[in-house]
């Protein structure tokens, strides 16, 4: 049970990401800033890898398992797209993001936001 908490603590994470940056979409173009310096975009794959992890072991506890389950390999997807990209690769994909309007910055806020409010109440 406690760890279906986590999960709705990181799904309350996730919205309030994505009302922030709906409010302010040049966070996300921070973040990506931050991530693209020396090796740190490993961090973000770690992270990733991490939340994979923590949404597996919690799926078979959560109200609708396959949503957590299908969150859980979405993560690890992304985890290990980094590692196999490598950091120039995904610099380059930083700074094509980097160069679109905030519109896209703001649509990528709203799906952060839906994401969020889906994994509170799959939980």
């Amino acid at each position: 049970m406690r760890i279906v908490i986590v999960i709705k603590s990181l799904g309350m994470l996730f919205t309030l990401m994505g009302i922030a940056y709906l409010l302010r979409p040049n966070i996300i173009k921070k973040l990506m800033g931050f991530f693209k310096k020396g090796k740190r975009i490993y961090f973000a794959g770690l992270i990733r890898f991490a939340l994979a992890v923590v949404f597996f072991v919690a799926a078979r506890e959560c109200r609708y398992f396959w949503i957590i389950f299908a969150s859980g390999i979405i993560f690890l997807t992304g985890g290990l797209l980094i590692f196999m990209l490598g950091p120039e690769k995904i610099r380059r994909i930083l700074d094509w993001y980097e160069q679109q309007p905030a519109l896209i910055f703001r649509v990528i806020a709203l799906i952060v936001l839906a994401f969020g409010a889906i994994i509170i109440f799959s939980a």
